[in-house]
């Protein structure tokens, strides 16, 4: 059977973006001439999250220089930095009221320091603007470079996330650029820093059981402690087709033998994403 014609489970309806909460999140992204991963990556949480008054901000624009297999975020030649974006990020969070922010970016191959000098910056204004929020910042891999990830360490966020995406098999065919192992040693050098650790695992892109749990044994001796597992969405006909739709079994499945194996705290549903109840994850 043709893949691209799975039926989508009841369990993966989303719900529609409504409420004052999502209206002023909206305006305010806007205003700001800001990005979101929500919107970049046709999260299917945005209704709930953005009703719920949280957004995770996306910095250094909204291409990238991958063209990941699975990602809807857009993929080429970036426009130049936005020197005015980490003053802008920190106001919107003031603005918002968070208690909690989540920011992410696009790779940015084509930066001398990979963007990682914009990070600090960001993180800086927010910290300056916002003392009372804590942060999670979701960071790409900077090529394992670990002084790039150091000046993120060096400004200090609460949480410090990098995803795994999928398991050692499938990374060549799910990523384009990032290597299974780079992505481990970027999660032991924020272990080693000191920060919480966290990462990512999407599911039903052909992986077995089996191979989760070795992708959790690895993850666990990088020093993660903090996982999500959510179900891949196809985002369009160019993207990987959907190889299985995981029921919610499962995922609970996956839940209690990653929390057996060591992890503090795990998120595992069809619908989690990386930064899904990111605020219980603040240790």
């Amino acid at each position: 059977m043709n893949q691209e014609y799975l039926r989508k489970p009841a369990w993966l309806k989303i719900k529609l973006p409504k409420g004052t909460n999502y209206k002023e999140i909206k305006q305010i992204v806007e205003s700001h001439h800001l990005n979101t991963i929500c919107t970049s990556g046709k999260c299917p949480n945005m209704g709930e999250c953005w009703s719920a008054g949280t957004a995770t901000l996306m910095i250094l624009g909204d291409i990238c220089t991958r063209s990941c297999k699975f990602c809807a975020t857009q993929s080429g030649k970036p426009l130049p930095v936005d020197e005015s974006e980490p003053l802008n990020v920190a106001k919107s969070i003031h603005l918002l009221g968070l208690r909690h922010a989540v920011i992410t970016s696009v790779d940015r191959d084509d930066l001398p320091d990979k963007g990682a000098g914009h990070w600090k910056k960001t993180i800086d204004a927010i910290r300056l603007m916002n003392p009372d929020t804590t942060l999670e910042v979701l960071i790409p891999d900077f090529d394992g470079e670990p002084e790039l990830i150091q000046f993120v360490l060096d400004a200090a966020p609460d949480i410090v996330s990098h995803n795994l995406e999928t398991v050692r098999r499938l990374t060549p065919l799910v990523r384009s650029r990032a290597k299974y192992e780079v992505s481990l040693k970027v999660i032991s050098t924020i272990a080693a820093s000191g920060v919480v650790p966290k990462s990512g695992i999407m599911v039903g892109l052909g992986e077995t059981p089996d191979e989760v749990e070795e992708t959790m044994d690895d993850l666990l001796a990088a020093g993660c402690r903090v996982l999500t597992i959510g179900q891949y969405l196809q985002p369009s006909k160019s993207h990987l087709p959907v190889e299985a739709y995981i029921h919610p079994d499962q995922f609970e499945k996956y839940r209690l033998t990653a929390l057996a194996k060591g992890f503090s705290m795990v998120e595992s549903a069809p619908l989690v994403r990386s930064s899904y109840h990111a605020e219980r994850h603040v240790m």
